[in-house]
Parts: C-alpha cells; structure tokens; sequence
C-alpha cells in the first residue's frame, strides 16, 4: 500500500507540473528600439504600441552610454522630459536591463535634453492571463488545447484516487 501512494504521489506531481505549463509564459526581453535600440530619432511610442508587455518581461536598453542613459521616471516627468527627482537610474554598461516586476506603467527617459529628441518610452505592462481554450469544432480531432482541459480533470481524479486510497 506505501508503494502505491508514493506512485499516486509521484503522477500527482507529474500532472501539477503539466498544469503549471499549460497556464504559464516564459518572460520576453524586449530590446528598446527593435534593430535601432535606445538612440535619437526614434519614435519609441510607435514601437511600444506593437509590444505586448507581461509583469516578469524585461526591458534590454542598447545604447551608447558616453552619450545616454536611462532613467525610470514618474509620467508627470515623462510628459515634461525632466530628468530631476528619477525613480531609478538603471544605466550600467549601455547594453542595461529592466525586469517589469509590477501590472502598471512604466516611464523611462534619457537625460542631457536628449528626451527632447524623443529618447522615452512609456510601457504599459499588464498580469498574463492565459487565454481560454476555444471550443473545439464539430468532427475535429482534439488539440494541444485539448490539454488545457484534460490536465485540471486528471489532478483531480488524481487527488480523489489518492484520498480514497487513504481512507483504505
């Protein structure tokens, strides 16, 4: 009877995981500027309003750092390009990274007037949540949707297998 319960255990686990990858994402890094990174002349609201931004993606900032920088600012900051009272300067080595820990906006800016040349960029960045499996259509064969379905049904025959197994 242990050796049942260590195996009911060990699918319990296998099934617990296989939810886990079917409800989760792997984080994006994002570099700032496509191709061009962080530098003057970009138009950095067009390039964020073609990204999806999800809490645990990063920000990877390229750029000349005897030149730039970057700033995490407030939007009121954002809006004026003032580089005073930042929230955090993350500039290191001009190839810099920013993990996007919460669901809200996030400003950044480069100071030295070259905010005026457009070097900002606001990120709008929200919780993932997975999308619902569509419904399958009639006379199809089921799909790797299909899983996002089977799994929760089989921890929980898994979980009832194993407390009755307890009570016996």
């Amino acid at each position: 009877m242990e050796g049942l319960g260590k195996g009911v255990f060990f699918w319990l686990m296998i099934m617990a995981g296989m939810l886990a990858c079917a409800v989760s994402r792997s984080p994006v890094l994002h570099k700032v500027g496509g191709k061009y990174g962080w530098t003057q002349n970009i138009n950095y609201t067009e390039w964020s309003i073609h990204e999806q931004f999800y809490v645990g993606d990063w920000l990877y900032f390229v750029f000349d750092k005897r030149y730039y920088n970057v700033l995490e600012v407030n939007e009121t900051n954002y809006e004026q390009c003032n580089d005073q009272n930042f929230i955090m300067n993350i500039t290191r080595g001009g190839r810099d990274v920013f993990n996007l820990t919460e669901a809200k906006p996030f400003y950044f800016l480069s100071s030295g007037g070259y905010c005026y040349g457009g070097m900002k960029v606001a990120v709008n960045v929200e919780e993932f949540i997975p999308s619902p499996a569509p419904a399958p259509a009639k006379n199809s064969s089921p799909t790797k949707n299909g899983y996002q379905i089977m799994v929760p049904i089989m921890v929980l025959i898994a979980l009832s297998s194993a407390f009755l197994l307890k009570l016996y």
